[in-house]
């Protein structure tokens, strides 16, 4: 074994000491039709991480179920680097994480996608109910001490391989436990998809480490429906038969859910005290909506280079902020921009690599965030600085920061900002279910009432759902800005410059 390994192994153990502290019966793992005790779980991880023997990279292709969480967690205990694959990327992007990543080993239920990949992949086994596919590959070249590697669309261009240490995913899952401490959290539901950094490290990282009971049910039983969209009532009904504590979601959850609610939707009592809401700004109305119908939430900020979770808001230190910097990393803000500091970022797939952390200095991240830190510690978000809008008249506007306004008014569903150079701000608007272009108008009026001049919506236009099928969204539901740019390209040309429009009609 490496010392690279090594050292993953021993920074498990905080993970494996956590399950072994538990008593032999205890339920620590509930799948839909599942249930695994402490003691038959540490045996199954035990079996898989011998298993792995020999494995350079272990890739995960499956539904969210107890199977995944084993393999996550023996990959980890035998020091194999784990390459979690997205459910909804399609075939190049498999294909593109698959061979940039070198991976040789892939567990899945889904074994007619890997094979029609070409990539070489053939069925050598099974273990825990999912097929075990290897093929012979080159090694890529990767940190040292990279223990997964995450590849993610972000908003624009194709996926790329973040490089992660055990220390550092660690180091998130401990500080997000240690924040949760005195919130009395003992089971939490995982409503993500696993192979989102947020829910695998924040949700069933710190569950582990919190002692927590987790509720791993299938991503149709959640309510999630691909291009149907998503079933707040499978998600209440969900919620409330795992009797779960805490969840988390990303805003788009958050707003259908509490619309379901709002609108007088069969509502059960449940036992949450906390909502982790997370993956895009999220604005005050939407938090406060959610709070008065039951929903304890919070919002948070996190990348997957930071190791996910970088600050959170929690009762009793709470503001209209992202939340207090958890302990773990270094928050500090240079013209505007937010810097993190951490042990998890140790490069990208392919590229140059930076230099290792030490134990006296954590190496910076610049997340491409503008942002400031208030009088009480807490980070506030102003949008990402490659988005930044500067109108015809010299203002200075976030686009987040107006969708987010948007998207808490009930009829808008997607929203997307734009009018760079021009002299008023365009939104495309996609409707809520059963909104119609009156409701849409009226929601803009009610935000640009709250809006300085230079900020407020001078023209809309509706636009289809912004999806991962059409390539218009990412996997967490976040709009792919100049993927939408250029799709609408067309239309927003007649509207910023209809004279142009019209004299390219007549010539």
């Amino acid at each position: 074994m490496s010392g690279a390994q090594q050292t993953a192994q021993d920074l498990g153990e905080r993970l494996f000491d956590s399950l072994s502290a538990r008593p032999r019966h205890a339920v620590v793992l509930r799948g839909d039709s599942e249930t695994w005790r402490a003691a038959e779980l540490q045996s199954a991880i035990d079996s898989l991480a011998c298993g792995l023997a020999g494995v350079r990279v272990l890739a995960v292709l499956a539904d969210n179920g107890p199977a995944w969480v084993i393999a996550d967690l023996a990959a980890l205990r035998a020091g194999v680097v784990h390459l979690p694959l997205p459910g909804f990327f399609s075939p190049a992007q498999l294909a593109h994480a698959l061979t940039q990543a070198g991976a040789d080993t892939v567990l899945t239920d889904q074994p007619a996608r890997i094979a029609s990949l070409d990539l070489g992949f053939t069925v050598a086994g099974k273990a825990n109910g999912l097929l075990w596919m290897a093929r012979a590959t080159p090694a890529a070249l990767l940190p040292s001490a990279t223990a997964r590697i995450s590849f993610t669309s972000g908003s624009t261009g194709a996926p790329r391989g973040v490089c992660l240490s055990a220390a550092g995913l660690l180091d998130t899952a401990a500080a997000v436990a240690g924040c949760f401490a005195d919130l009395a959290i003992e089971r939490h539901l995982a409503v993500l998809p696993l192979p989102l950094l947020l829910e695998n490290s924040a949700g069933i990282h710190a569950s582990l480490l919190l002692g927590a009971e987790i509720r791993v049910a299938g991503l149709q039983t959640l309510g999630w429906r691909g291009m149907a969209g998503f079933d707040p009532v499978a998600l209440e009904r969900t919620v409330v038969a795992s009797a779960a504590n805490s969840l988390i979601l990303v805003p788009e959850l958050l707003k259908m859910w509490s619309a379901h609610r709002a609108a007088g939707g069969p509502v059960a009592a449940n036992d949450l005290r906390y909502v982790a809401v997370g993956g895009a700004r999220v604005a005050p109305d939407l938090l406060a909506r959610a709070r008065a119908v039951g929903l304890p939430a919070f919002q948070g900020y996190g990348l997957t280079e930071c190791g996910s979770v970088v600050s959170l808001n929690r009762p009793g230190d709470d503001a209209d902020g992202v939340g207090r910097p958890l302990p773990h990393v270094r928050v500090r803000i240079a013209d505007g921009e937010v810097l993190v500091g951490g042990r998890a970022f140790l490069g990208y797939v392919g590229d140059e690599l930076p230099q290792p952390a030490t134990a006296t200095q954590l190496p910076e991240f610049a997340t491409g965030d503008l942002g400031r830190i208030d009088g009480n510690g807490h980070l506030h978000l102003d949008g990402r600085r490659k988005n930044l809008l500067i109108t015809s008249f010299g203002r200075n506007v976030a686009p987040e920061w107006v969708e987010s306004l948007l998207l808490a008014e009930p009829a808008i569903a997607q929203a997307l900002v734009c009018g760079d150079g021009m002299p008023g701000l365009c939104a495309l608007l996609v409707a809520a279910p059963g909104a119609d272009h009156a409701a849409l108008s009226a929601a803009v009026a009610r935000v640009n009432a709250g809006l300085p001049d230079y900020a407020r919506i001078a023209d809309w236009l509706p636009a289809a759902p912004f999806s991962v099928d059409n390539g218009l969204a990412t996997g967490n539901g976040r709009p792919r800005r100049n993927a939408i740019l250029q799709h609408h390209a067309a239309m927003l040309a007649a509207l910023f410059h209809p004279e142009r429009e019209a004299n390219d009609v007549l010539s």
